[in-house]
């Protein structure tokens, strides 16, 4: 079957919801080609118009980890995009093959992921829907993003042609803030990327459920298990990178850029280090998550782990509070000694009596105002906890 009277059809290579996937054969130019052929045009109405934004989309990105599109137009009255064929697999069959793979294969498929992931958030797209599936290798081991049929850019208000509160994805890599209904934006991306990673290290996504909404549920409250407690042989650096890209606010996730950069550089060979800073809210303090099970810490990106592997929270240790109480236990004995002091003056040291100064004088470590001054430990029962 020719196409457009150059694209030779040879083989099916997959079938999706919106299209068939074919290898062709571009007789003007003489190579292969990948051709998509719309199914339908009348099964759903925005097929069309979601068909011609994937063309937009990735038409506007030109960048080696991004399956590049050469062409795109009607067949009687089918739409068709022409794309470049990526010889190898996808890591969803590489999955299946392997199970999980090694930490230095999965860096290398980070920076390349999160390296077209910039180029798509750098033109305003959001791509949506990562997941090993729409991660291809080339022929020589090299990440494509392939599959933009869902996603958006950044200032469309139709949010990429889908119908008002439609969460669209696979909820196996959707992040928190999605399956809560708001907009998708770059860190949404980026924690899908890291439920891949997750799984590419360990062989299972960071969470599986019976159902959809289950593994929803699970994005939102229940932190990851770290990849090493499941036999991941990784360093702390990667690990503690990782989790940061699985944290549950979006503010809290390294950009694509910094991630890109970050595991090229080969930074997850060593010990933890802090996370870069993703432009967090100004006084918003991070803190460690723990999840159910005692004694696992989940880190996210403003927390360090040592170098035996235990996470190292940076919450504010609560020694203000303590310096405060202590204070007031020291303003609490001046002004009772000054009290003591002043009785003694006036009515002298030897007509002054334990009766008579428990009668008129407080003692501070009975009455509920003096004690209350001290730390609330310490407070007999029905004594006030505390200012």
């Amino acid at each position: 079957m020719l196409i457009a009277g150059r694209y030779r059809l040879q083989t099916a290579l997959g079938r999706g919801a919106m299209g068939e996937v074919w290898r062709a054969y571009d007789e003007m130019i003489g190579r292969s080609v990948a051709v998509k052929l719309l199914l339908s045009q009348d099964a759903d109405p925005t097929a069309a118009a979601r068909f011609r934004l994937e063309a937009q989309t990735a038409g506007l990105l030109n960048h080696r980890h991004v399956v590049g599109v050469l062409d795109f137009g009607a067949y009687e009255n089918r739409l068709f995009l022409v794309m470049e064929l990526v010889e190898g697999d996808s890591l969803a069959g590489v999955l299946n093959d392997a199970g999980r793979l090694p930490a230095g294969q999965v860096a290398r498929i980070a920076a390349e992921a999160a390296a077209g992931l910039a180029a798509a958030h750098q033109q305003g797209i959001v791509h949506r829907d990562i997941k090993p599936g729409n991660l291809l290798l080339d022929a020589e081991g090299s990440v494509k993003i392939g599959d933009f049929g869902i996603a958006r850019f950044m200032d469309d208000p139709a949010g990429g042609l889908t119908a008002t509160g439609q969460i669209v994805g696979t909820s196996l890599y959707l992040a928190p803030e999605r399956a809560l209904g708001k907009t998708a934006g770059p860190p949404s991306d980026m924690y899908s990327l890291g439920c891949v990673l997750y799984q590419l290290l360990t062989g299972r996504p960071p969470f599986q459920a019976g159902s959809p909404v289950a593994v929803l549920h699970h994005h939102l409250d229940t932190p990851p298990t770290p990849p090493r407690e499941l036999g991941a042989d990784l360093p702390p650096a990667f690990e503690n990178y990782l989790l940061g890209l699985l944290a549950k606010q979006p503010e809290d996730r390294p950009t694509a850029v910094q991630t890109a950069a970050w595991y090229s550089s080969g930074s997850w060979k060593g010990n933890a280090e802090p996370l870069p800073a993703a432009m967090p809210e100004p006084g918003r303090h991070r803190q460690a998550v723990r999840p159910a099970g005692p004694a696992t810490t989940y880190a996210l990106p403003s927390v360090m782990r040592d170098t035996s592997g235990g996470h190292r929270s940076r919450r504010r240790p609560r020694s203000g509070v303590n310096e405060l109480l202590a204070d007031r236990r020291r303003v609490a004995g001046a002004a009772a000694g000054a009290v003591v002091f002043l009785l003694a003056v006036l009515v002298g040291v030897a007509v002054f009596s334990p009766d008579s100064s428990s009668a008129e004088t407080p003692d501070p470590g009975i009455t509920g105002e003096v004690s209350s001054s001290a730390t609330a430990p310490t407070a007999p029962e029905g004594s006030p906890a505390g200012p």
